[in-house]
């Protein structure tokens, strides 16, 4: 059983079940923002998630709806919870999406990646390499904060109820030397070791199958463990990331990954081609050409 809260997947339930209520109902947002004098931007973002809503104004919005008191008992409480601060928060300023928030609670991520490896695989060198190049303008101050965050974003795959990964990295990740040579080895002697853990599966999508589903990007898809809590899919960007949640927008990304790690190499054999990168990296067998290792 998942015992992991988290206080961003409290907000997008309360969200949801906000507007089942209120279209139940049969109420408009314009309705409920002149009931509670306050702006219609406000009640959406309350129902999207985007904003966390006091227990008075859900108190508020469920009187409009005529909803029994068993259910604004629940709804209250789950308002009080979306309030609490998730560890992350002190480090709210340099986080740019939900996203360490959601995959707190999460059952399971689903992953691609065609560029870098995701945080919660990476070594704290690989991550200092990568956000300093990514963060180039930014101050020390707040890049030692992001480095803290993916460091600490790690305890989910070992702690009791360790969450479950399953990656797909295409082949380039694993052949491009983030922090030089060094701290790539270290950083590739890392995934193995990760990915003989049980919770986790990783695979290696090889350059010779060619083009394939994933081309249009990375993305993770999340599972949560209650039924009340849908899947989303968050495709990553420079400027934070998207969320997608409809059912047709799920669908879609399950098959891509589906699709993808049925074209990708076996967790044995992509264990396998990653030690063999460790003896002899292909950054050290290609010919060298200016600004390489």
């Amino acid at each position: 059983m998942n015992q992991r809260r988290s206080p961003t997947v409290r907000r997008r339930r309360l969200g949801v079940e906000l507007r089942r209520y209120r279209e139940a109902a049969g109420v408009t947002i314009d309705m409920v923002a002149e009931r509670l004098g306050c702006s219609t931007s406000k009640i959406s973002r309350i129902e999207t998630g985007h904003t966390g809503a006091t227990p008075g104004d859900v108190q508020d919005m469920l009187d409009i709806y005529r909803v029994d008191a068993r259910v604004v008992d629940e709804l209250v409480q789950i308002a009080r919870d979306a309030r609490q601060k998730g560890w992350w928060h002190p480090f709210s300023t340099v986080l740019s999406s939900a996203y360490v928030g959601l995959e707190a609670e999460a059952r399971s991520v689903r992953a691609y990646e065609q560029q870098v490896i995701p945080g919660l695989l990476q070594s704290e060198d690989y991550a200092m390499a990568l956000i300093r190049s990514a963060r180039w303008d930014d101050t020390d101050q707040r890049n030692a904060q992001r480095i803290r965050v993916r460091m600490e974003r790690q305890s989910l795959l070992i702690q009791d109820d360790p969450i479950d990964l399953w990656v797909v990295l295409d082949e380039s990740v694993v052949s491009r030397p983030v922090g030089g040579d060094a701290v790539m080895r270290d950083q590739l002697r890392q995934l193995v070791d990760t990915a003989r853990l049980p919770n986790v599966t990783l695979q290696i999508l090889p350059f010779a199958v060619g083009a394939h589903a994933g081309m249009d990007g990375a993305f993770a898809i999340l599972d949560f463990p209650s039924a009340g809590d849908p899947a989303v899919v968050f495709a990553e960007n420079a400027t934070g990331g998207l969320f997608l949640e409809k059912d047709d927008e799920l669908r879609k990304y399950v098959t891509v990954f589906d699709t993808i790690r049925a074209s990708a190499l076996d967790p044995g054999e992509s264990i396998d081609m990653i030690e063999m990168l460790i003896e002899e990296p292909l950054w050290k067998s290609r010919r060298r050409v200016s600004g390489s290792t």
